[in-house]
């Protein structure tokens, strides 16, 4: 009786900690920043999927844990040595196969989800060419996405982030439209940088010489902040800029607007170089000297290739 009441227990102990493994996973997705793109819906649904299982190992242990402290508590004065588990083939092949059993599914989930973001493209996401490649796509079917409605040239260099649109219009804000592919080219000038935007969950180096493409799904408005994640000496931290995700209208409206103005912006670095020096003492440290970025139009461009 008293063996059928702790496998009660047990099973008991099972289903609660199930359900409250399943509750911090959902919680999860609360200590992320918020999701703007589809491909960051997937990748925060791994996310928790991961935070639940960890949480369903960590009670596991604690609450098995306790049950010894518990119910398999030596009596006072009694030093003799507990039950040796040693050649218990069926405790070995226990904890043996679990582990194994548990990475194989942690595989396949993982695996699922990074199928489910290649349905929303990203098998092009990165996609390396030489300047006399064209991208090449597979035949498309029904569960395979459309090519990307535009592409956005994106230009970084110490110590500043410019954007080429389809119009030739240079602007040193991103303008993505919401729920529309967009191809974003991304250049490097001079040292390797990484486009980083939380809110995306897609952070891609960026090579000189190379051309790299990643194609992104903006699903919310709003405005969110593009990141250098490469420390590339020292204006390092003010390589920002912002981006700017609206309706489609209002991106083709932003567009004709930059068209038939001067866009000009001030490079932050530029800024902070002109300061004078806050130290009592020059390091001497060599710095490259930030370059002012040229007003740019419609008829004047910039050549950033």
């Amino acid at each position: 009786m008293w063996r059928f009441l702790e496998y009660l227990l047990i099973a008991g102990y099972i289903v609660v900690l199930l359900v409250v493994s399943h509750w911090i996973g959902d919680q999860a997705y609360s200590w992320m920043p918020v999701e703007a793109t589809a491909e960051a819906q997937k990748v925060d649904r791994l996310f928790s999927f991961l935070t639940a299982i960890g949480a369903f190992i960590i009670l596991g242990l604690l609450g098995m844990m306790v049950y010894s402290v518990l119910f398999f508590r030596a009596p006072k004065n009694d030093y003799s040595e507990g039950h040796p588990s040693r050649g218990d083939l069926r405790l070995e092949f226990l904890w043996t196969v679990t582990p194994t059993l548990l990475v194989l599914w942690l595989a396949f989930q993982s695996f699922n989800i990074y199928q489910q973001l290649d349905i929303l493209g990203l098998q092009q996401i990165v996609h390396l060419h030489t300047p006399l490649e064209e991208p090449v796509y597979a035949e498309l079917s029904d569960d395979q996405p459309k090519p990307a409605a535009e592409t956005i040239d994106v230009f970084v260099k110490q110590w500043d982030w410019s954007f080429r649109y389809p119009n030739n219009i240079t602007s040193n804000e991103l303008h993505l439209p919401v729920n529309r592919r967009t191809r974003l080219n991304l250049h490097a000038k001079d040292v390797l940088h990484s486009f980083y935007v939380p809110e995306f969950r897609l952070q891609q180096y960026i090579v000189p010489g190379r051309d790299i493409d990643i194609v992104v799904t903006p699903t919310r408005m709003g405005e969110y902040q593009l990141k250098d994640a490469l420390f590339s000496g020292t204006y390092f931290a003010l390589m920002t800029a912002k981006v700017q995700i609206e309706s489609f209208e209002q991106y083709n409206q932003w567009l004709t607007t930059a068209e038939n103005q001067t866009i000009a912006w001030e490079n932050q670095a530029v800024a902070e170089y002109k300061q004078p020096p806050k130290t009592l003492f020059k390091s001497n440290w060599y710095t490259v000297v930030p370059e002012q970025p040229a007003i740019a139009e419609k008829r004047k461009v910039r050549n950033d290739t």
